[in-house]
This record gives structure tokens, C-alpha cells and sequence, in this order.
């Protein structure tokens, strides 16, 4: 049926306004629970699956120090920085993860961005910190108290915790929007005024690091600088301690000493000895032609003694000049001098058994007495 509209009724559709439902709002938690339940399901399970990996790893991390306390190789530092992870820095992990999976408000989102910065800085710091401490450690040694910087590793991981969380905090600064430039340029600054003044503490500090890292001798070598010649008893923050083969210490800076040429012994295969020795002008032709013989033989008579030479070195104006020449496997000072008093002593053996006979040094002419004062 066709119904007749006046140009009065039309005119009055066009004012009328039409309700239209409105889409409905999230007016509570629950309601926001119920939008996002499968988002919130799926992050929850990532989340968990990766909590899940890192309580693990840190078991396993905590299992490894547990087992072997002094294992300061890569396994145990990597054991060492496991068993460091934070549980704040998974709570962190976590949260974060569930946000960004969840439509959540932002500033929600905000807060667990920062929540999540903050814990994963300081975490890295921690596990830097473990890291740079083992493989000092592992550098100097089983026994650091016995070795290079055990007694130093105290200062050491201090100076590497500040410098680890102070690289931490400034990321973290930065990430909240924070203008760092002038807090580093003043850092900065301060490192050198305190570097200018304690730069001799901090030269030899370095000094033993190298020592450490570099190894040109350790606790227990026997080395050779100048005319000093010692057996290394400590290696310090500051200095190295020798033990003379006088029975004196020798005190040195590891800066001073390292400046210097060193000779280190210990790591010689072996240890060339020479002894000179004088024959009589008028030895036969004869007995000279063995001298290389017997002074092999002596040589050859000790365990880990090998022969070199024995040769005519100088002629004098009574004596025919040798020089019998060997090396020593042995790397102890006491026994290089046993060794050597034992083949000199076989040596003069097998000389007086030949009928050859030392030369005998002139005897120096003693000074005129002066004459006795006459009496007036």
C-alpha cells in the first residue's frame, strides 16, 4: 500500500535523529580479561616456556659450582653466571613478554618496558661482572693466593663491579629518555683527575695485569734482569719479590721491571755451563789431543748433563787456557751446582789419572819490607 507523505511529514524525517547502538566499552578488568584471553593464554605460555629455559640454565649453573667451588675454567665461569641469574630479571622477562602479546594500556605497556630495562641492565651487568672476574682468575691461576694477583683480585672485582653497574645505569638512564651526555662527559672528567693523580698506583696495577695476562714468569721461575738473578716468591699489586741466590730480597716495581730485559731461566730446556781451567806450557802434544775426550767423559758422568766442547781458548806465559763447556737439563739452582762441582771433580780425577797437571800460577812477589828506623 502506497502512502502519500506531505512535504510537512518529510521535511520533519530529516530532522529526526535515529538512535544507533554504540559499541560497548571495557568496564572492568573482567571484561578486558574475557577480550584478551587468547592473547593473554599464548604469552603466558611463552613466557613460562622461556622462565621455565632460565630456572633451568640456573640450576644447572648452581649444580656446576656446587661440584667443583676452585674450577675457574670456561666451564665453571660460564657455571658461575648462570647461577647469577636474578629472579627479578625473569619476573621482568615475563611481564614484558605478556604485554606485548595482551592489548594492554599504554602506559601499562610503558611500565613494564621500563620494569623489563631495568632488570635486564643490572642482569647483564651481573653476568658481565662473573665473566671478567673468571677469566682473571683463570689467568692467574688455581691457587690465587699462591700466584700473580691473588691478593689484588678483592680491588679488582670492586673496580669491575663499579665500572660494570655505572655502564648499566647509564643505559638505563638513557632508555627512560634521560639526557646522559653531561653525566658521561663528567664521568669522564673525574676518571681523569682521579687517573692523573694515582696514575703510578694504576701503571703498576696495569703492570700486573700484564703480568697476569701475558705471562713472561710466574710464582716459583727463576729469572735474570741487570745483574740480578732470583727466584720469583710473589708477584704483588705493586711489586714482584725475588729471592736472590744470596739469600737476600729483591724488591721491584712491576712497572720498573718490566721496562727491563728479563731472562727467564725456568722456561730454558736447559742450562749452559762453562768452566775454565789451565794446563801447564809443557804438556805433550799427546795428552792435549785428549783433553776433549776426558773433558767429555766428566761431563757425560751426571744424569741430564750433555757435552758441548772442550777446547783451547787462549794461550798464556805459563799455562795452556780451556775451556770445557755443557748443558744442564736441571733447572734448580742447587742441583746446576752440584752437578758442577761433581763433573769438575771427575774432570781433575781423570786429568791427575793421565799424568796431566794444572798450571800453577806464579806466585804474586811479595812487597820489600821496609827498612827499620835507625836509631838516632
Amino acid at each position: 500500500m502506497n502512502l502519500a507523505t506531505s512535504p510537512a511529514t518529510s521535511g520533519a524525517m530529516k530532522h529526526l535523529k535515529v538512535a544507533v547502538p554504540a559499541p560497548r566499552e571495557i568496564e572492568s578488568v573482567f571484561d578486558w580479561l574475557l577480550a584478551n584471553l587468547d592473547r593473554l593464554a599464548i604469552g603466558a605460555l611463552v613466557a613460562a616456556a622461556i622462565v621455565g629455559l632460565m630456572m633451568v640454565l640456573r640450576w644447572i649453573g648452581h649444580r656446576i659450582v656446587a661440584a667443583d667451588p676452585e674450577n675457574f675454567g670456561w666451564k665453571g665461569i660460564i657455571g658461575r653466571a648462570l647461577s647469577r641469574t636474578s629472579i627479578f630479571f625473569m619476573v621482568a622477562a615475563a611481564i614484558d613478554i605478556v604485554c606485548s602479546y595482551a592489548a594492554v594500556p599504554p602506559k601499562l605497556a610503558r611500565m613494564a618496558d621500563i620494569l623489563f630495562i631495568v632488570a635486564s641492565a643490572l642482569q647483564a651487568a651481573i653476568w658481565a661482572r662473573e665473566i671478567i672476574i673468571g677469566v682473571i682468575r683463570h689467568r692467574v691461576g688455581e691457587d690465587p693466593g699462591a700466584t700473580t694477583l691473588g691478593n689484588a683480585m678483592g680491588i679488582i672485582r670492586v673496580l669491575v663491579s663499579v665500572a660494570a653497574f655505572a655502564i648499566a645505569i647509564i643505559v638505563i638512564l638513557d632508555n627512560l629518555g634521560v639526557n646522559v651526555t653531561a653525566l658521561v662527559a663528567g664521568l669522564g672528567i673525574g676518571g681523569i683527575a682521579i687517573g692523573l693523580a694515582a696514575q703510578g698506583i694504576f701503571s703498576d696495577l696495569f703492570a700486573a695485569l700484564s703480568i697476569v695476562f701475558d705471562r713472561p714468569f710466574r710464582r716459583g721461575d727463576t729469572i735474570r734482569y741487570d745483574n740480578t738473578t732470583g727466584t720469583v716468591e710473589r708477584i704483588g699489586l705493586k711489586t714482584t719479590r725475588l729471592r736472590s741466590l744470596t739469600g737476600e730480597q729483591v724488591i721491584m716495581a712491576n712497572t720498573k721491571l718490566l721496562e727491563r730485559e728479563i731472562h727467564n731461566l725456568a722456561l730454558a730446556s736447559s742450562r749452559r755451563t762453562a768452566a775454565s781451567f789451565g794446563l801447564a806450557i809443557d804438556t805433550d802434544t799427546a795428552k792435549l789431543d785428549r783433553i776433549a775426550e776426558i773433558g767429555e767423559q766428566a761431563a757425560t758422568s751426571r744424569k741430564g748433563c750433555k757435552f758441548v766442547r772442550c777446547v783451547l781458548v787462549s794461550l798464556g806465559s805459563s799455562s795452556l787456557n780451556f775451556e770445557l763447556v755443557y748443558d744442564d737439563r736441571a733447572l734448580d739452582n742447587n742441583k746446576l751446582a752440584e752437578n758442577r762441582s761433581a763433573i769438575l771433580f771427575d774432570f781433575l780425577k781423570r786429568l791427575k789419572a793421565e799424568g796431566i797437571e794444572l798450571a800453577v800460577s806464579p806466585a804474586t812477589p811479595a812487597a820489600p819490607t821496609p827498612p827499620a828506623p835507625q836509631p838516632a
